[in-house]
Formats: C-alpha cells, structure tokens, sequence
C-alpha cells in the first residue's frame, strides 16, 4: 500500500513538475501524510497529516522545518516513541524529549 501511495504521487507529481527531486520530494510527503517509517517499513499510521515540522510546513522545499526520518512526531504521544527508543536500545532515553527521542529513533535505524 505504501509503495502504491508513493508511486501515484510520484507520478503525479512528475506530470506536473517534471522528472526530479522536486516529484520525489512531493512522493515522500504524500507517503508521510499517512504512513510512518518502522524499521524498514512503512506502516499506516492511526490518522492522516503531516508528521513532523517540515511536511507542515509549506516551505519546505527551501528547507524550511526539521525532518525526523519518517518517525510521526505529530501523531504520537510522548510514550510511543519512548517505547520504539526502548526496543531499539536507545541510551539516555528516559530524559528526552520526543523530538529527541524521534532523532535518536531515526539515526538507530539508519
């Protein structure tokens, strides 16, 4: 299902901008907006919308917002990623932040 969404939005993106990153950029937000990154997959999430600040923000061609690697920042509470820290062997993890436990989710999986 993920690589569907991806793939219509990718060609979609490419009727309208042409072949580039610019479509692969507009393909990766689609897929974001309804499914989040666990381990090498991609899996729907609970709720449609951005997950985090740069597929929010508008301007984020110009790089404009932070990215967390598919983590959904948004659309989870402070526990969940805590948990997804915790399976991951994250050290330190009691004392983050979600934006810090959702960076530190993305460098761990790589």
């Amino acid at each position: 299902m993920a690589q569907r969404t991806f793939a219509k939005a990718h060609d979609s993106a490419a009727e309208q901008y042409g072949e580039g990153e610019r479509a692969h950029r507009v393909a990766y937000a689609a897929l974001k907006h309804t499914f989040e990154k666990e381990g090498d997959r991609w899996i729907a999430k609970g709720h449609e919308g951005p997950s985090d600040p740069r597929a929010a923000n508008p301007r984020a061609r110009e790089n404009h917002g932070k990215i967390y690697g598919g983590v959904d920042l948004f659309g989870s509470t402070k526990s969940e990623p805590l948990k997804r820290a915790a399976d991951l062997g994250v050290r330190g993890r009691s004392t983050m932040s979600k934006e810090e436990l959702a960076e530190a989710i993305s460098r761990k999986r790589g």
